[in-house]
């Protein structure tokens, strides 16, 4: 650390992004996790381990070791190739999610996104991603909210893996309903047709890596896998901050 940033941190000490609490023993390396999270919050991530869908990602409540596809995935097969997150969607994660996509606190992705980074790298090499993409909002809902928090995320998980950023080639077309607000069912019908791929020649036989912030039902993310693979892409993986397990 250069000396104007270490005296930066003597006048302004960090503090926890999710807690606020002071990180006087975190090393102030800013886009490592612990240093924007402390300890305490740490503890309380709930991080998805094996067993767990090969698929979709959803944890199995089960004394089995091995992973395996779930019940749904093979009933229904989704059009991404795996979905998976670090974490279940609940304590400070979920808080931290709050906080980025509605409290507009966007330094959230900062910290999070490049440990989003390493985990996608963990899970999906060696196929290696040759575009990365976030979930798109609605060009209304993002001038309401002023950011893309998929976006923020998509940026810093590029910044760690050798892949290309494309925010412009899959747009949202149709204004939907906010998922939280619906059922499941609705939820599924609620995103039918909402994506437009405007430039499939970029995605043919493109691996793609899907970002978004929550993977709940994965419609939305089933939804655009399907515009990117009926575009002629070769596999779309989604990678989410985190896992809501219904």
């Amino acid at each position: 650390m250069n000396p104007l940033n270490q005296l930066a941190h003597i006048i302004y000490p960090p503090r926890c992004i999710l807690c606020n609490d002071f990180l006087w023993r975190a090393p102030f390396d800013a886009g490592d996790v612990s240093s924007s999270v402390c300890q305490s919050c740490l503890r309380g991530f709930n991080a998805i381990e094996a067993p767990f869908c090969t698929i979709c990602g959803k944890p199995f409540n089960s004394d089995a070791i091995e992973n395996h596809p779930c019940e749904d995935c093979l009933r229904t097969p989704p059009y991404f190739q795996a979905a998976y997150a670090p974490y279940r969607y609940e304590g400070p994660i979920l808080e931290a999610v709050l906080k980025l996509k509605y409290g507009g606190k966007t330094f959230v992705a900062d910290a999070m996104g490049p440990y989003l980074a390493d985990f996608a790298r963990m899970r999906f090499m060696p196929e290696k991603p040759h575009i990365i993409m976030p979930v798109p909002l609605h060009p209304k809902r993002l001038r309401e909210r002023g950011f893309n928090q998929s976006l923020l995320l998509a940026k810093a998980v590029t910044a760690k893996l050798n892949g290309k950023l494309d925010f412009l080639s899959l747009i949202r077309a149709k204004k939907t309903i906010p998922q939280t607000t619906l059922s499941k069912n609705e939820r599924k019908t609620n995103v039918q047709d909402a994506f437009v791929l405007k430039n499939p020649s970029g995605v043919l036989k493109k691996n793609i890596l899907l970002v978004d912030d929550v993977f709940t039902t994965g419609n939305t993310l089933n939804e655009c896998a399907k515009v990117l693979m009926q575009g002629g892409a070769e596999a779309v993986f989604c990678v989410t901050l985190a896992r809501a397990v219904l």
